[in-house]
């Protein structure tokens, strides 16, 4: 019990701030350039996040949660029912992890996106996350002010890694177009 309520701790004061963030963002930040609307399926076990990220979502009227799951298998098979635009994943999910979660969905609903929503950011596991069929990869942390971005440049067709990433890229020595 001790456990959950730390890392509930641990996510409210994330939440607290992704919250600051986004509501001092100006409205042409919150607008994406998609003129469609985009089906989205949800998935993320821990329910205060997937609040977090519907509240996030539904500020743009072209973006739509049809779905939501809490664990792979139970993605996999919406995924496949449903033929989302996009699947916002995250890596740590019961019965299924996101990698093999992803790997089902590119078989299942082959025109479906996948964008990577998670904790890690080490670069060993953002290129597991590409290389498992991702277009995408954002930190949690920069959630509020990087999913919508991200979400627009998936669905334009393009790859997106969160910023915290690209600078330790450069640090690194390595180019973002490595990771993919």
């Amino acid at each position: 019990m001790a456990r959950v309520q730390a890392r509930d701790t641990k996510w409210y004061q994330t939440f607290a701030f992704l919250a600051h963030s986004i509501h001092n963002r100006t409205p042409s930040q919150r607008e994406l350039q998609v003129t469609s609307s985009l089906q989205i399926l949800l998935v993320e076990d821990f329910e205060p996040f997937r609040r977090f990220i519907r509240s996030l979502v539904s500020q743009n009227r072209n973006l739509q949660i049809i779905a939501e799951a809490s664990d792979g298998a139970e993605a996999a098979k919406k995924a496949q029912l449903l033929k989302p635009d996009l699947v916002l994943l995250d890596i740590h999910l019961p019965m299924v992890n996101g990698f093999e979660t992803a790997r089902q969905v590119r078989e299942l609903a082959p025109e479906t996106k996948i964008l990577f929503l998670s904790v890690h950011d080490s670069l060993d596991i953002v290129r597991t996350a590409l290389s498992s069929g991702a277009c995408g990869y954002v930190v949690k942390a920069d959630a509020g002010t990087e999913l919508l971005k991200a979400v627009d440049a998936v669905a334009r067709g393009e790859r997106f890694i969160s910023a915290r990433l690209k600078r330790r890229i450069s640090i690194d020595g390595e180019t973002a177009e490595a990771l993919v």
